[in-house]
């Protein structure tokens, strides 16, 4: 279908944005190439690539949609961002959370497909949003930045057995900004028809035919556009898939075939019983009478069993070679999963993988950068949206004019042992090398306002032989010598300096209170101390 629009764009595209020279060439920044992989990527993100045929027992897993939907979840997962700062922060703030309550669903499109536009605009009461997918829109030009600067964006409803479609152009000019609306109904979805007014449809009667913004310098959308090398073609600035490349190599549909041998070798091998007819009762019209539930697993045969006339029974119940053939089938996710950032044990089986913890580590940090790269991306699309709004804003003035920040915070889970780097964060607490409200802000997302006032007014005790001193009494950490370091330097051969002890003790009194495990309590406190894990595996032991 995208190849459909762009055509339509070709004949209506100077008339929308009157572009030097006279036709506007498209093919610069939407090749055939272009178009066939857009298209490609829509297929086997619907889950109906070419290669599936029920006949033939060729079936698809369904990769493609897997992993733009868990590269989607990643990247959003916990996301938090809010506008601040004014009345007008606070009414684009508005909007700007109803939109991210679906912000997952449409990446998930947008990682599949190579781009998203996030578009605002009026709808006669306050700003909406519409997410407008890769192949529901033509770029036009984009300047040296790769930021894209004219575009055609497409809108199509379906009523009464007609195809409305509404062709919204935006472009940059010298003195401002314009966007012009044109609709267009047809009863066949492959013509374009007739043009008809904006108001022919209630959801665009409150669009304007044709606006100029004048002042406006920035795009009034924000593109989302996959963070990766676009190999399909070098010279376009549009974004490819996220499984772009295991979609160049075939790894698509070799993973499938793999998996078709995988219910072929299940099919072709059930278990069956063979017998003669003459070993079955008979029905009134002579038909074997074949035990209740059971008629697929017996097959009646009418022969011999050669010279002695027995009637012929023989049991088909041969090995099935399954092992090899998922052996076979992991590889290959394997393989996708590299080529699509991903970590092994994402689509592969996690006990196949990943045997050290420096192999885990690494496959993690793959998936780290993946994800990291695309909140990037996101965050760019999400902060060009919301200038945008403001645009809008000032245009229809529907609030006064304030000045607003936009904050983001990503959850970085996929690569930090949250309960690991607590633990070190408390020890480096104990231990007087981290503030305690620099503590609560990492721990529980506060301000420093908020965490000063989360800290006890007056010197307290942590129960682990720790004195800490008030935020205002100038003191430093100390902790008072105990049996417990006595004999741990008695273990560990050497006197303990102030800052061991106190880290000592501090972990001591958390694996006390049963807020560390053995193991960790071992390698925080070899760490801490210089010791081996044996030596301090007996400290632990003398102080129970």
């Amino acid at each position: 279908m995208l190849a459909q629009i762009v055509q339509w764009s070709k004949n209506i595209i100077d008339q929308l944005i009157p572009m030097k020279g006279g036709v506007t060439d498209v093919g610069a920044t939407v090749s055939p190439a272009m178009i066939r992989g857009i298209e490609n990527w829509t297929v086997l993100y619907n889950n109906a690539p070419l290669w599936v045929s029920k006949r033939d027992l060729i079936f698809t897993l369904g990769l493609p949609g897997s992993i733009a939907s868990e590269l989607s979840r990643l990247t959003t997962i916990e996301m938090k961002s809010e506008i601040t700062g004014s009345p007008r922060a606070d009414y684009l703030n508005d909007v700007y959370q109803g939109f991210l309550e679906d912000i997952r669903t449409y990446l998930e499109y947008g990682c599949a497909k190579g781009g998203l536009v996030l578009k605002p605009y009026f709808d006669g009461e306050s700003i909406s949003i519409d997410f407008v997918q890769a192949d529901s829109f033509v770029p036009v030009s984009f300047d040296s930045s790769g930021r894209m600067t004219a575009a055609v964006f497409v809108d199509v409803k379906r009523r009464g057995g007609q195809v409305f479609r509404r062709f919204e152009g935006h472009k940059i000019n010298s003195n401002g900004y314009t966007v012009i609306n044109k609709a267009y109904a047809s009863k066949n979805e492959r013509i374009l028809g007739s043009e008809i007014p904006l108001s022919a449809v209630d959801e665009w009667a409150a669009l304007e035919p044709t606006a100029f913004l004048k002042g406006v310098k920035i795009p009034l959308y924000g593109y989302f556009r996959v963070p990766k090398a676009n190999r399909v073609d070098n010279s376009s600035p549009l974004g490819v898939s996220v499984f772009a490349t295991a979609d160049e190599a075939h790894m698509f549909e070799v993973a499938d075939r793999q998996y078709s041998r995988i219910i072929q070798e299940y099919k072709l091998k059930e278990p069956a019983v063979f017998a003669d007819a003459s070993l079955y009762d008979m029905d009134s019209f002579g038909n074997p009478i074949l035990p209740g539930g059971m008629e697929k697993l017996y097959r009646t045969l009418d022969i011999k069993n050669g010279l002695k006339s027995e009637p012929f029974y023989k049991e088909y119940s041969p090995d099935i070679r399954d092992q090899s053939l998922f052996n076979g089938l992991n590889k290959y996710l394997q393989r996708i999963e590299f080529e699509c950032g991903l970590a092994y044990g994402t689509l592969s089986d996690v006990q196949m993988v990943d045997k050290t913890a420096t192999e885990i580590k690494a496959s993690k940090q793959r998936s780290y950068s993946t994800v990291s790269d695309l909140q990037k991306a996101l965050r760019r699309a999400l902060e060009d949206l919301i200038d945008a709004m403001n645009v809008y804003a000032d245009q229809w003035n529907l609030t006064p004019a304030g000045n607003y920040e936009i904050s983001f915070n990503f959850d970085d889970s996929i690569i930090v042992d949250t309960e690991t780097e607590q633990a070190i964060r408390m020890q480096e607490v104990a231990a007087g090398i981290l503030k305690p409200e620099e503590y609560l802000k990492w721990r529980y997302g506060v301000t420093d306002e908020q965490a000063l006032e989360m800290m006890p007014d007056t010197e307290e005790s942590f129960d682990v032989g720790l004195s800490v001193s008030g935020p205002n009494s100038g003191g430093t950490v100390e902790a008072e010598r105990s049996n417990e370091v006595e004999a741990a330097e008695e273990i560990a051969g050497k006197t303990l300096n102030g800052a061991q002890t106190q880290s000592l003790l501090g972990i001591i009194g958390q694996y006390s209170k049963g807020e560390l495990t053995i193991g960790q309590t071992i390698n925080l406190i070899s760490v801490a101390i210089g010791i081996s894990k044996e030596e301090a595996k007996k400290i632990i032991e003398g102080s129970e």
